[in-house]
C-alpha cells in the first residue's frame, strides 16, 4: 500500500489533502501528483511575507481556505502568545486572524489542525484554542494539565485529541493528554509515561478499528492503545507492552525526535535535544530567558554527544526487530526536524543538520545501506511527491541563506534550487499546495515557491 493510501482519509479529520503537519498522522509528508519538468528549470516563482513572527506550519480545509499558524519568538520581553491566521493561498496576504492566543507564556512551536468538524484547533505552549475557520474568533479553550510547551497534536478516529508536552532526559516522565473536540476538557485521566519524551507523536488506524500512538522516549519508542475502558463501555487509550529500545541509559547519543510510520515499520533519528532545544526547556517558562539568548540557540551549535546522527527502523509487529545506520559517520551529529521513508521507492531520507549531510537509505529488509548522498544542510520537515519522484527540502547555505531544493528521492539527483527570501533556517514544516506550490515557514518569513 502507497504513502498516498495510508495518510489521508483519516475520519478525524476535514477531507483536505493536508489538514494536519506532514499531511497525516503517520506523517509520511507525501502529496499527490508531481513538480514536473518545471523542477529542473530554474524558473520558480517565489513569494515572501516578512514579519516579526514565527511561523511554524500551514494546514488546509478547503481549496481556498488556508491556514498559517505559529508563535511569537519572545524569548525575553513581551510576553508570548499563539496566532493562527487564514491566508490568500497565492498572496500569501492575511485574511483574517485569531486574537492573541494565551500560551502559558512558553515559547516553543505548537501545531494547528483541520477537524473533521470543520473548526481549526491551535496548541501553543500549554494551551489548546477551538477557532471559527471563517473569522478565527475562539470558540472555546483549554488549559492543559502539565505546565510545559507542547508540540504537536493528533485527532484520533473518534475526534478526540492527543497531545503531550516535552520533558528531556532525567525530567520525569511525559504527560499525554485526550481531549473532548468540544469542551476541550479531559476525556481521560492524563497519562504520564515511564519516560521523557520530545519528538511528536504519530498515530496508526487499524482496518479493525484499533489506532495506535507512537511516542518517542529517552530511550525507547513507547506505543499507546486506544483499547476498552473499565465498565462504561467507553475506551481509553492506554500504554501497550510494545517498546522498542534504541538507547541505554547515559549514552553518549542524543534523543529520539518525531516518527514516521510507513511499509510496517517506524523510522525516526536520533539526536534531537541539540544545544539550543536543551536550553529552552531547562527553564520554567519553557524558552523564556532573562537576558537575549543570541547564539545559545543556534542550531549549528557542537552537539552535546560524540555520537553521529543516526537513522533507526523499528518491525511494527516485533519492537526487538531495531536496525540503525550512520549514514555520514561524522562525530557529533544532530537534527531537529524528522526522516521521511517513501515507501514506493524503497528509499528513507535522512540528514545531519549541524555537520551537514543528506542521505537516502535503502532496506525495508535486514540491512540498511546508504544509497546515495548529497552536500546539503537541511533541518526542516520536508514534502515528498511519490509519482514525480521529488523530494522537496530546505538546504542552509554557508552564505547564510536558506535554500528549498529538489532532490530525486531513487538517484540523490539534485534538479533544482530555489532561495526562499529567509536568512534563518529552523525545524519548522513545509506543505504541499495545490498547484504545484509548497509553502515554507520559519522565524520572520512565510514562503510560497510554484513551479511553472
Amino acid at each position: 500500500m502507497t504513502s498516498l493510501d495510508r495518510q489521508h482519509h483519516h475520519p478525524g479529520y476535514w477531507p483536505s489533502p493536508w489538514p494536519v503537519e506532514c499531511g497525516g498522522n503517520r506523517r509520511q509528508k507525501a502529496a499527490a501528483g508531481s513538480l514536473g519538468p518545471a523542477a529542473g528549470r530554474g524558473t520558480a516563482e517565489v513569494t515572501v511575507q516578512h514579519s516579526d513572527r514565527w511561523n511554524v506550519m500551514v494546514v488546509r480545509r478547503e481549496p481556498d481556505e488556508w491556514y498559517v499558524a505559529g508563535t511569537m519568538a519572545h524569548f525575553t520581553g513581551p510576553a508570548p502568545y499563539g496566532w493562527v491566521h487564514r491566508i490568500d493561498p497565492v498572496t500569501l496576504e492575511t485574511l483574517a486572524g485569531s486574537p492573541e492566543l494565551p500560551c502559558g507564556e512558553h515559547v516553543w512551536c505548537g501545531a494547528a489542525v483541520v477537524h473533521a468538524n470543520g473548526s481549526i484547533y491551535n496548541i501553543n505552549g500549554n494551551r489548546l484554542h477551538r477557532l471559527d475557520p471563517v473569522d478565527l474568533h475562539v470558540e472555546a479553550e483549554g488549559v492543559l494539565p502539565a505546565d510545559r510547551a507542547h508540540n504537536g497534536m493528533l485527532i484520533l478516529a473518534d475526534g478526540t485529541i492527543v497531545t503531550k508536552d516535552l520533558r528531556l532526559e532525567d525530567q520525569g516522565g511525559t504527560t499525554i493528554s485526550r481531549l473532548d473536540p468540544d469542551t476541550l476538557e479531559l476525556v481521560q485521566a492524563p497519562l504520564v509515561l515511564p519516560e521523557g519524551s520530545m519528538g511528536r507523536i504519530g498515530a496508526d488506524l487499524q482496518a479493525d478499528g484499533t489506532e495506535y500512538v507512537y511516542v518517542p522516549g529517552s530511550e525507547h519508542i513507547l506505543r499507546l492503545r486506544l483499547d476498552s475502558g473499565p465498565g462504561d463501555g467507553g475506551t481509553d487509550l492506554r500504554l501497550d507492552d510494545w517498546r522498542a529500545r534504541y538507547r541505554g541509559p547515559g549514552a553518549d547519543a542524543g534523543l529520539a525526535w518525531d516518527v514516521c510510520l510507513s511499509d510496517g515499520h517506524v523510522w525516526f533519528m536520533d539526536g534531537g535535544d541539540t544545544e539550543s532545544v536543551r536550553a529552552i526547556h531547562t527553564r520554567s517558562p519553557n524558552g523564556r530567558f532573562g537576558a537575549p539568548p543570541g547564539r545559545a540557540l543556534s542550531w549549528r551549535l557542537p552537539a552535546p554527544w560524540s555520537a553521529p546522527q543516526g537513522l533507526f527502523r523499528v518491525a511494527i509487529d516485533d519492537p526487538t526487530d531495531v536496525a540503525s545506520i550512520a549514514p555520514f559517520g561524522v562525530p557529533g551529529g544532530g537534527i531537529i526536524a524528522p526522516p521521511v521513508h517513501v515507501p514506493e521507492h524503497d528509499m528513507t531520507i535522512a540528514w545531519d543538520s549541524i555537520n551537514g549531510g543528506l542521505a537516502g537509505i535503502t532496506g525495508a529488509g535486514a540491512d540498511l545501506e546508504v544509497a546515495w548522498q548529497l552536500a546539503a544542510r537541511p533541518s526542516m520537515q520536508p514534502v515528498v511527491f511519490p509519482e514525480g519522484d521529488e523530494l522537496v527540502i530546505n538546504d542552509y547555505t554557508a552564505e547564510g541563506e536558506d535554500h528549498l531544493i529538489v532532490v530525486r528521492i531513487s538517484t540523490g539527483e539534485l534538479l533544482d534550487r530555489v532561495p526562499t527570501g529567509s536568512r534563518i533556517a529552523n525545524g519548522m514544516f513545509l506543505t504541499a499546495g495545490d498547484d504545484r506550490d509548497v509553502y515554507y515557514c520559519t522565524t520572520t518569513a512565510l514562503s510560497r515557491v510554484r513551479w511553472s
